[in-house]
């Protein structure tokens, strides 16, 4: 849980402020009567992916890598052969 929740009304007048926080790696948290309601985070940050998710999930056929058959191949080509 955030422990500072910037009020919407300070967010709206200091927004450039907050940007350039959170542009310096910050979180900062905005929202009304000490709930947050929304995240500004630098649109450089990535949060950690979760690998595995779909593991067991998906199969992938044997012939997954084969050639395409003429007439999916003319399609992709413009209707060339």
């Amino acid at each position: 849980m955030p422990t500072t929740i910037i009020p919407m009304h300070q967010a709206k007048s200091s927004l450039s402020k907050l940007v350039k926080r959170a542009a310096g790696g910050e979180t900062i948290f905005i929202g009304s009567y000490g709930r947050a309601e929304a995240i500004l985070i630098s649109a450089s940050s990535s949060r950690p992916k979760k690998l595995g998710l779909m593991e067991g999930k998906l199969t992938v056929p044997d012939d997954f890598d084969a050639p395409l058959p003429p007439e999916i191949l003319a399609a992709f080509e413009g209707g060339k052969k």
